[in-house]
């Protein structure tokens, strides 16, 4: 597995012919699963986070973070991400709606306009 800062990443990958592409759209995310091809027809994949944010210029970029991961670690690979999501889904707090916020008695809430 290889894991790089985006900017460095974008030129390795340039070396590497698109063989297959999954986009999965999650939220303010996008992750993108791309299967490469060395020059000797050798397969790898290159996982990239895409997150969208407002720019101090008010423009839209987006921030982007990429890991290669080459077959001779697929199955350690595979077999971690498993038993990480195992844990997170057996252990985790089940949140099955956001939660409520009180208000206090006579808050702003309680105000009654045709009082006034």
């Amino acid at each position: 597995m290889y894991f790089e800062d985006f900017d460095n990443a974008e030129a390795h990958e340039r070396n590497g012919d698109d063989v297959f592409s999954k986009p999965i759209r999650a939220g303010k995310r996008t992750y993108f699963f791309d299967v490469k091809a060395t020059k000797n027809n050798d397969y790898y994949l290159t996982i990239t986070e895409s997150k969208r944010r407002l720019d101090r210029d008010g423009r839209f970029v987006y921030d982007k973070h990429k890991i290669f991961l080459y077959k001779e670690d697929f199955d350690k690979f595979s077999q971690g991400l498993e038993e990480i999501i195992q844990y997170i889904r057996e252990k985790a707090p089940v949140m099955t709606e956001k939660p409520q916020i009180e208000t206090a008695p006579n808050s702003f809430s309680d105000v009654n306009f045709e009082e006034l």
